[in-house]
């Protein structure tokens, strides 16, 4: 029985290798098939398109379109006929906003109960003028007296500019005055009201004639009675009889000086001194 199987399987192996053989020889033939059908497909395009296809048509520039006619020479457009421009009306803002101005400053809201700004150590360049904690504040209903202004009195000058500041910083006296000014100060000479205790200082100043009282301010009637009673500006010139007289001035009288080293100067002898031993000195040990 033995050597009928192994005859059997050597069939067996054999008819394998066959049908395997074969299966290949049909597949090879069907790929070869198709792509011989594809190759005969493509030569039938190429043969249906023109010769010249392949070869690239050159590309038509397009002209530039304009708005409106320009000379390259120019820099500025061609001008218009003014019968070739049309007036429109402006169309409306597109908002609020369009119509807004420069930012204007904000408006300080003062409490209820605020009546002034208090000024520290004032100091008065003028009469009726304040320079304190960074604030210029010309008091307000009144023209200022300047520093260097003059006033006539019996065709005598005399400088009433200086003799109203001076009655008027004796009428501070270092004083905090309270005007109705901002809490911030600024580089800007600010007209306001001022007062020191319950005394205005407008009315203290037209009062006794240290300066002019303002067309339309409220110290017109102050003004006039100063100017009948001839008081400050109004008035004559001050009186200096009651001081003492000037000194005179003394003429510096020229010394004598003397060089440090003078060579004309006798030279003081040298004298000779014989040194004194002191008197309880011990003696030596031998």
């Amino acid at each position: 029985m033995r050597p009928l199987h192994a005859a059997v399987a050597v069939l067996t192996i054999l008819a394998t290798g066959v049908a395997i053989a074969a299966g290949g020889r049909a597949v090879l033939h069907g790929e070869n098939g198709r792509v011989a059908v594809r190759a005969q497909a493509g030569m039938a395009t190429q043969s249906e398109a023109p010769a010249t296809s392949a070869i690239p048509q050159p590309k038509v520039a397009r002209p530039e379109v304009h708005s409106r006619a320009i000379d390259p020479e120019v820099v500025a457009p061609p001008q218009l006929q003014p019968e070739e421009l049309e007036r429109v009306e402006p169309r409306a803002p597109l908002s609020d906003l369009a119509l807004a101005g420069p930012p204007k400053p904000p408006k300080l809201k003062m409490p209820d109960d605020w009546n002034g700004t208090k000024l520290f150590q004032p100091v008065a360049p003028a009469a009726g003028v304040i320079e304190a904690k960074g604030y210029s504040v010309a008091i307000s209903g009144i023209d200022i007296v300047r520093q260097d202004e003059t006033c006539a009195d019996g065709g005598k000058s005399w400088t009433c500019g200086t003799r109203a500041r001076t009655a008027f910083r004796a009428f501070l006296r270092g004083r905090a005055v309270v005007c109705t000014v901002p809490p911030e100060g600024g580089r800007d000479l600010i007209a306001a009201e001022c007062r020191v205790g319950n005394q205005d200082v407008g009315q203290w100043l037209i009062e006794n004639g240290w300066a002019r009282a303002a067309n339309d301010g409220p110290y017109v009637e102050a003004g006039e009675k100063a100017r009948k009673a001839r008081k400050g500006i109004f008035g004559p010139a001050p009186s200096l009889s009651g001081l003492p007289p000037a000194p005179e001035p003394v003429a510096a009288t020229a010394q004598p000086t003397q060089p440090i080293l003078d060579p004309s100067a006798t030279a003081m002898p040298l004298t000779e001194t014989t040194a004194t031993p002191p008197a309880d000195q011990p003696t030596p040990s031998e």
